[in-house]
């Protein structure tokens, strides 16, 4: 049971300094443009965590098909 809490703690850790990573590169701040690349960008910070700082630089890239005439 012990070994569980030991990994849940690393789980939220890592999460932490991904979300720490996104608001350093400004991730966080409301431009008011919501986009799905923006938010995908954000999730994938924050997923990547501390490989942000030996240089992951996660983008997102949304393109959505046009419809067709």
């Amino acid at each position: 049971m012990r070994a569980g809490s030991i990994g849940a703690f690393i789980v939220i850790l890592w999460l932490v300094l991904g979300a720490v990573a996104a608001f350093e590169r400004g991730y966080f701040k409301d431009t008011g443009d919501a986009s799905c690349a923006k938010a995908g960008t954000v999730v994938v910070t924050v997923v990547a965590g501390p490989l942000n700082w030996l240089g992951v630089n996660p983008k997102i890239k949304c393109d959505i098909p046009e419809p067709s005439k």
